[in-house]
């Protein structure tokens, strides 16, 4: 018989609900966005966020699970995103899914977040391990191998800002509104990318880490020396500039990752973009290029299971549940969870007995 799982996803300014099998389709994937309720402060105010998920994720699950034509009895688990986010709104969600585990006697599954961006991929394109993994969000940015369910080999990540919030910090920057990622692209289309000098951080580095606060400086001072009578041209023209330049050390990044993967693995690729950055339609492109000169597949979710989206918790839920991977109803709601950590779980799982190989 096949899976179903309902997932469940508060970890930010999106409260989501959703219905996913085990043979991958999607038979509901309700999202409310709260950029109505942020937008006055231009970016997401915690407590905000964690009010409203209060008041729409009942409903929202009640939604899904009509949409899906299905009882809670039908359910073979429930996953919710238990971090890494915002801990207010995380809580919500915890608490909603083990409530609802624990009235029907269902399986609670304890997702990552970031296992959810990681394994979206194989929700909408059915890949195969091991791949590639460019995760860029609000807040990560990070390389990895991702070998198998909670196997994950970091290779680099970001010492300062995520690409994300580099974004929204320029679009802020440049008077463009929020959210900031679809404001700078959308500015981004008249503009001339290379009108600015602005710098690629960590351009050429033998180490995958990536940097983009002195992009972000870069931006600051190009605004400031535009001055007050600066036209709509000009901010075009900063906002391509920047988003070329984010390509670039993108694409150097991701060229040089492809060549350590080669030499770990044996195969060219595939190299997978996720996260709500991957959303950027440029980025995609520019990525798509640098695989295409190695000779490696790329794959990309589409947009609507980039951005946060509970189908892709589901599935996480439904990848887990498969392996045996479920949690007790004492697992505990966390700001912080790295994505590597959950090898070792994993591993403690199958030697205590408890994950079917």
């Amino acid at each position: 018989m096949t899976l179903k799982v309902l997932g469940i996803e508060t970890s930010c300014d999106e409260t989501a609900a959703a219905v996913v099998t085990g043979d991958g389709a999607i038979l509901s994937n309700r999202i409310l966005s709260q950029i109505a309720e942020h937008k006055p402060y231009g970016g997401v105010v915690p407590e905000i966020a964690a009010r409203s998920h209060l008041d729409h994720l009942g409903r929202l699950v009640e939604e899904a699970m009509a949409e899906a034509k299905l009882d809670f009895s039908d359910l073979d688990g429930i996953a919710a995103t238990a971090g890494p986010g915002l801990i207010g709104g995380v809580f919500v969600g915890v608490m909603m899914a083990k409530g609802i585990a624990a009235a029907r006697s269902l399986h609670f599954l304890a997702v990552n977040h970031l296992e959810g961006h990681a394994l979206s991929v194989r929700l909408s394109d059915r890949l195969e391990f091991p791949y590639l993994l460019l995760l860029v969000s609000g807040g990560h940015c990070q390389l990895l191998a991702v070998e198998g369910v909670g196997q994950y080999s970091k290779l680099g990540s970001t010492l300062d800002d995520a690409v994300g919030e580099a974004f929204d910090k320029t679009a802020k920057l440049l008077g463009l509104g929020y959210p900031g990622g679809p404001a700078v692209e959308q500015a981004a289309l008249n503009g001339d990318p290379a009108r600015f000098d602005l710098p690629r951080p960590m351009l050429g580095r033998r180490e995958l880490n990536f940097s983009f606060s002195g992009l972000k400086t870069a931006v600051r001072q190009a605004v400031e020396r535009l001055g007050p009578d600066k036209t709509d041209q000009d901010l075009a023209d900063l906002a391509a500039s920047f988003q070329q330049a984010v390509g670039d050390v993108l694409a150097d990044r991701c060229s040089q990752a492809l060549n350590l993967f080669r030499g770990r693995y044996g195969k060219t690729g595939p190299l997978v973009v996720a996260g709500g950055v991957a959303a950027n339609k440029v980025l995609r492109a520019r990525l798509d290029e640098v695989a295409a000169s190695i000779g490696a597949p790329f794959v990309a979710p589409p947009p609507a299971l980039c951005t946060d989206n509970a189908a892709m918790i589901a599935w996480a839920g439904v990848e887990r549940l498969r392996l045996g991977l479920t949690d007790p109803l004492t697992f505990p709601a966390r700001p912080r969870w790295p994505l590597e950590s959950l090898a070792e779980a994993r591993s403690q799982a199958t030697d205590a007995g408890t994950a079917r190989p």
